[in-house]
């Protein structure tokens, strides 16, 4: 299977007399933000100020806290999450890398090279 990057999209070729898949990195980033998200510990994916103010047009973006950097048919993800109060951290976070790799290799057939999380939050409930 051929992988190329074409602009914000991934081309996978598998046959060509059947046609083009194209994955979206905003799909990527969508895949990585509920895999997140699933991890006990987890709170919410953290957003920017801008995803703050367009949540509040009624403008919801599910991958918000998320950046997705593709180049080569290797993928990059950094992770802005908010953690609830008692977790351990680094446990947490090892457990939220291991999920969104696993979830972008398998969902994409893409590598996964790097799950960098930056912690922006603890909840407390």
């Amino acid at each position: 299977m051929e992988k190329e990057i074409e602009n914000s999209t991934v081309v996978l070729k598998a046959e060509e007399n059947v046609g083009v898949v194209q994955i979206a990195d905003d799909v990527v980033a969508m895949i990585a933000s509920l895999a997140a998200t699933e991890v006990e510990g987890v709170s919410a994916m953290a957003g920017n100020i801008t995803n703050a103010l367009m949540s509040r047009v009624g403008v919801k973006k599910l991958t918000k806290g998320v950046r997705v950097t593709l180049v080569e048919g290797t993928v990059k993800v950094d992770l802005a999450v908010t953690m609830e109060y008692g977790y351990n951290i680094p446990a947490t976070c090892g457990q939220v890398q291991a999920k969104v790799k696993t979830a972008i290799e398998n969902m994409t057939g893409l590598t996964c090279n790097d799950v960098n999380i930056r912690i922006a939050g603890v909840k407390v409930k």
